[in-house]
């Protein structure tokens, strides 16, 4: 919620009081220097305690309400046939309209399952745009991704209040040209992780739908980060105005043929799933749970998870919970800019994504920008992001770089977790690191997996820039942290 004080300032107020509280550290920018090189300069290899704001991703992160861990304290702990199981079920079919659920431990554990049974050798799958796990899992299958993006959604600023928005006329191309059965599904994602948690609209997802099962081809909905995507339906499309949540989620449940989600992003648990109201789509899948998940009534999840996430689905039908990220993204999307910050606008879910590419623009492509920036960042606030570029790519056939379409550094805010303060303390910092940019060097890999490599691949700066920036900050700062 968004209060205007009397000074005309509107402020993000938090419609929720913390009773459970976390200490965070804040160490000297020395041992932050230190612990970035036995990191091997990838954010995700850095230890949570030597992180002060972790602003890595909003998987698994989000805080749980009070209601949720009072559920916990409920579930059914059965191998077979427990009573939590059908619980989150009914919660499910409540809030979707859904008949048919699957549970797994996760959303890339529904996608290894999605892809395994739906995408043949040679198919390509048609989207707005990828999630690194998912076009892995496509290419694993012998797939590949076609994004249908509009043109709009990869340009960094904008007004556009959908970015995430499929372009129709491509879409129609595709399905004219590549004939339906070389495709193997029509994937639309909420919430468009990679290119700055920017929502798709009704309208569009309906005009999406409605072409593809003409031709026959299945959809399929990453319900992943709905909770931003329905407060931006609400907020910004017309006719949901006056709409409630559930009349929303009850248009998608019904709208799709298959819909997936990571229960750490959607219910601010731990888990996973898979729901359709089509029971030949669910006997298609219903073999590979127990293969590669866990029996058909837990899939791999704790039942203490699947009470809490029983909760956390209710409560993304309240709009005080679903706007609090949005919100406080728009408040530091709004910091950032007043500073002449390059970031992606309007602003989206899940996060502020600042563009690396115009940050770093005296770097070269290949020495990887917005690594090299998300580097750069944890060395100047002890504030851990993730990079969303070339890192998070795969490299061609041939060795060479596939340079992404953006680079960027995504400053994720889990829900009902940052105070205002520390939100300003990310803009301040990232200030500073801007006016001293050209401080910033680049990385080459010294360990590149071939799989996922962004995720534990090492690498080393290209010259003692980090180094040179840890000084210039303490020249700055003086003894401040």
């Amino acid at each position: 919620m968004s209060v205007k004080f009397r000074n005309g300032e509107n402020i993000p107020l938090e419609m929720h009081k913390t009773r459970v509280i976390q200490r965070l550290n804040l160490l000297p920018i020395e041992e932050r220097l230190k612990a970035s090189q036995e990191a091997g300069n990838n954010t995700f290899l850095l230890r949570n305690r030597d992180v002060f704001l972790d602003m890595l991703t909003d998987s698994g992160t989000n805080a749980m309400s009070q209601a949720q861990y009072a559920a916990m304290l409920d579930a059914d702990d059965a191998y077979a046939g427990s009573e939590t199981f059908y619980r989150l079920e009914a919660a499910l079919k409540d809030i979707f309209g859904t008949r048919f659920f699957l549970p797994a431990h996760q959303g890339r554990a529904c996608e290894n399952i999605i892809c395994q049974t739906f995408v043949k050798p040679g198919q390509s799958v048609l989207m707005n745009y990828h999630f690194t796990t998912t076009k892995a899992h496509i290419m694993r299958n012998g797939g590949s991704v076609v994004e249908i993006i509009k043109k709009e959604g990869l340009e960094v600023t904008s007004d556009l209040p959908f970015k995430g928005n499929l372009d129709i006329d491509r879409l129609r191309q595709e399905i004219e040209t590549n004939g339906a059965k070389n495709i193997a599904f029509l994937r639309i994602e909420a919430g468009t992780n990679l290119v700055g948690g920017q929502p798709v609209s009704m309208a569009n997802m309906r005009e999406a739908v409605k072409i593809a099962k003409e031709a026959g081809i299945l959809t399929v909905f990453d319900a992943s980060l709905l909770s931003d995507n329905l407060y931006f339906i609400k907020v910004r499309e017309k006719e949901f105005a006056n709409k409630s949540l559930h009349e929303i989620t009850l248009e998608l449940g019904s709208l799709f043929d298959l819909t997936y989600f990571s229960a750490r992003k959607l219910g601010c648990a731990r888990g996973g799933g898979m729901i359709t109201n089509r029971e030949d789509l669910y006997n298609k899948m219903i073999g590979l749970v127990p293969l590669y998940e866990g029996f058909l009534t837990y899939g791999g999840m704790s039942v203490r998870e699947m009470e809490a996430l029983a909760i956390g689905l209710r409560e993304n039908l309240d709009i005080h919970v679903i706007e609090q990220t949005p919100v406080f993204v728009e408040a530091l999307v709004k910091e950032l800019v007043a500073a002449k910050i390059p970031v992606v606008t309007p602003a989206g879910g899940l996060g502020c994504h600042v563009n690396a590419m115009d940050f770093c623009d005296h770097l070269p492509l290949e020495q990887y920008r917005a690594g090299a920036l998300a580097i750069a960042t944890y060395i100047a606030s002890g504030v851990r992001g993730m990079e969303r570029g070339t890192l998070s790519e795969v490299r061609k056939e041939d060795g060479s770089e596939h340079f992404a379409e953006m680079e960027l550094l995504r400053l994720a805010v889990p829900k009902r977790v940052f105070s205002l303060s520390q939100i300003k303390y990310v803009a301040d910092r990232l200030t500073w690191l801007h006016e001293n940019r050209h401080m910033i060097g680049g990385l080459r890999f010294t360990f590149e997996p071939a799989v996922l490599r962004f995720f534990f691949g090492r690498l080393e700066p290209v010259s003692d820039w980090p180094q040179k920036l840890a000084e210039k900050f303490r020249k700055d700062f003086g003894n401040s942290l």
